[in-house]
């Protein structure tokens, strides 16, 4: 974990993929983050969370008040969380927006699915960079349903690189240097629960993750179209 911001009244972390954000069914309860931080701050409570193989930006709350400001926003959706991703194939649209109800998979009840009846789940992209059989995307989760930019973004027809769950064969491999989920949370907005001002943290892609970029980079691979 690589520390970003830290005040007295909250700590926003780098998660690196691999890490739980908070214990699983049958996980060792220490290995993941909130035990980790609450070795060292007892009162610390987890705001939101990230899936397991998705790196990047989590706030950590030091004590009732701040948790309850943060979790407020998130709900009321003031709180704004930014992703970059790496999908299979040439996305149209320079900025589009996937409003589609998230349940449980009928079919394999591990996964998620766009399904009757789901949760409202909203997905806004944009287009940042193209490469020949590959789209790098911002993302804003605008709601927070579990693996919705995973299946938002497979619904559409563009599985994100390195997905073994809701990815194809080609988008499971992804491009020369792929070594895990190509998911990164690289920007939180937020407004400070103790003095209301605005707060706007980055973390930049990790190597991991910069490696199939430069790759792609140096063979030449970008498009323009």
């Amino acid at each position: 974990m690589t520390p970003i911001h830290e005040d007295d009244h909250l700590l926003v972390l780098e998660k690196p993929s691999g890490l739980l954000s908070v214990p699983g069914r049958g996980a060792d309860k220490q290995d993941c983050l909130a035990s980790r931080v609450q070795a060292v701050y007892p009162e610390a409570l987890v705001v939101h969370r990230l899936d397991q193989d998705t790196s990047g930006l989590l706030v950590v709350a030091k004590g009732d008040l701040a948790q309850s400001s943060l979790m407020a926003q998130l709900k009321a959706r003031r709180g704004k969380k930014t992703y970059i991703t790496l999908v299979q194939g040439p996305v149209a649209a320079e900025v589009g927006r996937i409003e589609a109800p998230i349940g449980r998979d009928p079919a394999e009840r591990k996964r998620m699915a766009v399904v009757a009846g789901g949760r409202p789940a909203t997905t806004g992209y944009r287009v940042r960079e193209r490469f020949a059989g590959w789209t790098m995307l911002e993302v804003d989760l605008i709601t927070g349903r579990t693996h919705q930019i995973r299946v938002h973004l497979t619904e559409i027809g563009h599985p994100i690189a390195g997905d073994p769950t809701y990815g194809n064969g080609t988008s499971r491999r992804g491009p020369e240097g792929t070594t895990r989920l190509f998911l990164h949370a690289w920007r939180i907005a937020f407004t400070h629960p103790r003095d209301g001002r605005l707060m706007r943290l980055e973390a930049p892609l990790p190597p991991d993750l910069q490696l199939p970029l430069d790759t792609l980079r140096l063979h030449g691979e970008r498009s323009e179209g």
